[in-house]
């Protein structure tokens, strides 16, 4: 515990210096005199103008006298829609006033816009400049000369300088326009052009000189400048709250000492302004609040650092507490789990930062928090990996694990009561298993198959002869109308067994047996508390196919990894085959029960959860066959996640305090691993199907990105699923490269089949329970096994590909969206791949023998043929070139 605490306590203190040590910090140009004009946008919150919401009086009142310090003048863009009020105001308070008429392609809009602003331009002497119509030209809504002529009605009607607001190279491109106005409003935003914040202002000296040369005698105004303090970037310019104080600071710095004429965009954030994309809400000098972003003058700091830092550490501390309960935790291990947890620390920090620093409209929040909560299975998942490999590799071991047979005690060995239900079942399959069983060393055991629901007598009758000439430790049960399942076939058996047998021993009907599987394993029950003994499930058919040595790759990491990891608190999943169970452990948690399809972990939850004590060996006391077809493997994992959920839901009440007699590593064990397995195959689903939906209005919107917060936590699980892979299944299971690939591509392909199951468990309480195919009773489906997986996968990669492709403005969240995507193609493509293997020759491991004779006398050959040319030189050298050889020797 000290250790632990120690390793804590060190890694906290390098998250926080990390912290402290990365605090940006940068200089600028301080400004301390009156900004010449700010822009000024008189709607709140995220109502937009076009909403029919109308500012009032009081509104502006308090807008523009939170502004007065800092400017002498505002422009708008509009004088209509609550709008009219501002010049009055403004004068109020002493502010100079730009008026704007927005212009656009409603003709009945412009006319009243453009009828407001001369009226009030003649109204208040506070109104120095009209501005008609705003980028207009840019956005196509007016053409030039239908532009000039409403320029020309205002200058007709009003007193005072009239221009238009456009894009800088707009005013380059039409010298007619420019002779139409009395200055230029030119908008130099260097964001918008993919330029760095660090080139921002020289680009704007360039175009103020440019202009200048252009229109010598023409009065210019850079009319809009600025910088976003949040959202995404644009090639090279990168939004951020220092990035714009800085920014802003140079630019004042450069127009005052070039004497240019400036207006700032903008007063305040607009979080309306959804259309301008991420960056779109966040020009203002002032938060929606009202509240200063940044300092004019001194050292520029990221606003918050301070409290993310702390958010950060404490989650870290928070989610390394769980170090504490491992028993002799190594440093190494410590390390990484609390390296891991802060990681995740500094995720959840960056989570509270996004969701104070950005403004949210109602679906956006509720977008964001949807994407916040899928994640949080995916990171579960994550740590839980992580602590595997800390636990298995830099850990001290496994301390409960049964590593070889055990010690018989004083007095005789209890008696063993073997049970098998066979449904449907190959007799030579099930006489191989009874014939294992028979050659059991152990003294006193008797064997009862249960062949239930098999009404052919070509299956059942050649059992019931082979029973009858193993002799009278072998019972044959047979009932054609069993219910309940295989649940039903074992209470069959128990119901059948001799009353003096204690150990019960499961089986299923392709098991064959080590001969001293009893003898080795049934000595543990002397310890009274042991109620449960489990070996590994293992196959003896991974040869058959590639397809196959995939399979049972990926079996065996479960059995050598998770169980073994699981077994140190006490809470093992058990399994329904190569397991030994107490009588009255299994009669006290009532037996077998029907109303789930994975009764085995059904009946070990309630086992453990009455006080017994299981134990795990990692040895192979048996091998069973593999499932015949791709689609068999599925039906079965299938089968094993709808009655994990199943579990899941009859159990959850047990994991209250009082409510069963789990302890809280046992509680732990079982809830991570359902949530690291059901709900993150499932939530990874879920998502690659939002983000496969959100792929049009990324590419068509342009400005629905998920941020970063929501991506790399993806691409992390996924990384981590990698080095989980390679770092154990070398370690534990010690498999070469190449059977690695195949586990782990075997594990991912049934992603889709999870998380259906997951699904129909929320709509369905039961389920039929289907064998699972062994034994060569199977051939591949007719219908591609794959289909949904396929076109899934394929849909998500492709979108990876065009979303890469398309992004034309380098935005770094697009990248990481759509490597994402092709991230999250990997399971469905998994699916596909194993799927087309199985149909395919490569699948055939006769192909592969022959490959490698073939390349072996490619290679011999080659060597052959390499050679001649060597003794040639050696022997031959007086030979003239071109000359011909003669003689043996030469040949």
């Amino acid at each position: 515990m000290r250790k632990a605490a120690f390793v804590g306590a060190f890694v906290a203190a390098i998250h926080f210096l990390a912290w402290w040590g990365m605090v940006r910090k940068e200089t600028a140009p301080p400004f301390r005199g009156v900004l010449a004009s700010v822009s000024y946008t008189p709607f709140d919150g995220s109502a937009h103008p076009e909403s029919g919401t109308r500012t009032t009086r009081a509104q502006i009142q308090a807008d523009l006298a939170a502004i007065v310090p800092y400017t002498w003048a505002i422009r708008t863009y509009s004088s209509t829609g609550g709008s009219e009020l501002i010049p009055s105001v403004a004068a109020e308070l002493g502010l100079t006033t730009s008026l704007g008429a927005w212009i656009d392609r409603n003709p009945t809009r412009n006319e009243l816009e453009i009828a407001s602003v001369i009226e009030l331009a003649n109204q208040h002497r506070s109104v120095t400049s009209l501005v008609v119509g705003n980028e207009t030209i840019y956005r196509g809504d007016q053409t030039v000369p239908e532009l000039i002529q409403k320029i020309k009605q205002v200058k007709r009607e009003t007193r005072v300088p009239v221009t238009t607001g456009e894009i800088w190279n707009v005013w380059l491109e039409h010298p007619e326009l420019v002779e139409a106005v009395d200055f230029i409003a030119a908008h130099v935003l260097p964001y918008w052009e993919g330029i760095s914040d660090r080139e921002a202002v020289d680009q704007m000296l360039r175009i103020h000189r440019q202009l200048s040369a252009a229109y010598p005698k023409k009065r210019i105004v850079i009319a809009e400048f600025g910088w976003p303090s949040a959202g995404h970037n644009r090639r090279a310019a990168q939004p951020g709250p220092i990035r714009q104080a800085r920014v802003l600071r140079e630019f004042l710095d450069a127009a005052q000492k070039h004497k240019i004429e400036y207006n700032i965009i903008e007063a305040y954030d607009q979080p309306w302004k959804t259309f301008e994309g991420g960056v779109g809400p966040y020009w203002g000098m002032f938060d929606t609040k009202r509240q200063p972003k940044f300092s004019w003058t001194g050292m520029l700091t990221y606003p918050g650092y301070d409290r993310s830092a702390l958010v950060a550490v404490a989650a870290g501390v928070l989610l390394s507490a769980p170090v504490l309960l491992v028993a002799s935790v190594s440093l190494s291990q410590g390390l990484l789990l609390s390296a891991a947890a802060h990681a995740v620390g500094a995720w959840c920090a960056s989570v509270v930062a996004y969701w104070q620093d950005h403004y949210f409209v109602p679906g956006a929040a509720f977008a964001f928090g949807l994407g916040v909560v899928l994640l949080i299975p995916l990171i579960v998942a994550l740590l839980y990996r992580v602590e595997e490999i800390a636990a298995l590799v830099l850990g001290r071991g496994p301390r409960r694990l049964v590593t070889g047979p055990v010690p018989p005690g004083p007095g005789p060995l209890p008696k063993v009561s073997i049970h098998i239900p066979a449904c449907r079942e190959k007799p030579d399959m099930v006489k191989q298993t009874l014939n294992s069983v028979a050659r059991l060393d152990y003294p006193d055991l008797e064997c009862i198959i249960v062949v239930n629901n098999t009404p052919d007598p070509a299956l059942w009758r050649p059992i019931e002869e082979h029973c009858r000439l193993l002799g009278e430790r072998f019972k044959f049960v047979r009932e054609d109308n069993l219910e309940g399942f295989k649940a039903g076939a074992l209470r069959l058996a128990l119901a059948a067994s001799d009353p003096k047998a204690e150990i019960i021993g499961i089986l299923d009907a392709d098991y064959v047996v080590e001969r001293t599987w009893l003898s080795d394993l049934v000595p543990a029950f002397a310890e009274p508390r042991v109620g449960i003994v489990q070996a590994p499930q293992d196959h003896r058919d991974g040869h058959r196919s590639v397809m196959h040595q995939m399979m049972n790759s990926e079996y065996a990491g479960f059995f050598d990894i998770g169980m073994v990891h699981r077994n140190e608190v006490d809470g093992i999943v058990v399994h329904g085959t190569m397991c030994l169970i107490r009588r009255a452990a299994l009669e006290g948690a009532g037996g077998w029960s029907s109303d789930t399809i994975c009764e085995d972990t059904d009946l070990g939850l309630s086992i453990i959860g009455n006080g017994w004590t299981s134990l795990y060996t990692r040895r192979r006391y048996g091998h069973g066959l593999l499932p015949d077809t791709y689609l068999a493997f599925k039906r079965q994992r299938y089968r094993w996640a709808f009655g994990g959920f199943q579990i899941a839901k009859k159990h959850w009440a047990s994991f209250l305090p009082g409510r069963s007699r789990l302890s809280p590593g046992q509680r732990r064990a079982f809830a991570i691993g359902w949530l690291s397995w059901l709900g993150a195959e499932s939530f990874g689903v879920l998502l690659a199907l939002l983000n496969l939906a959100l792929v049009p209005f990324v590419q068509i919107a342009g400005n629905v990105v998920p941020e970063q917060i929501l991506t790399l936590p993806i691409l992390a699980a996924f990384v981590v699923t990698l080095a989980h892979f390679l770092v154990l299944y070398g370690h534990s299971v010690r498999l070469s490269p190449l059977r690695m690939l195949g586990a782990l591509v075997a594990a991912m392909s049934v992603q889709w089949t999870i998380a259906r199951a997951v699904g129909q468990g929320l709509v369905k309480s039961d389920q039929p329970f289907v064998v699972t195919a062994k034994g060569g009773r199977r051939r591949p489906a007719s219908q591609f096994p794959a289909f949904w997986e396929t076109n899934i996968g394929l849909a998500l990669a492709g979108s990876a590909g065009f979303v890469g492709w398309t992004n034309w403005e380098r935005v770094t969240e697009i990248y990481l969206f759509a490597a994402v995507l092709a991230v999250q193609s990997i399971p469905f493509l998994s699916a596909g791949a194993i799927a087309l293997l199985e149909r395919t020759v490569v699948n055939d491991p006769s192909f592969w023998r022959l490959v490698r004779r073939s390349v072996g006398r490619i290679r011999r050959k080659g060597l052959g043929l390499a050679g001649a040319p060597v003794a040639a030189r050696r022997h031959g050298a007086g030979v003239a070139q071109g000359a011909p050889a003669a003689g043996p020797k030469a040949a």
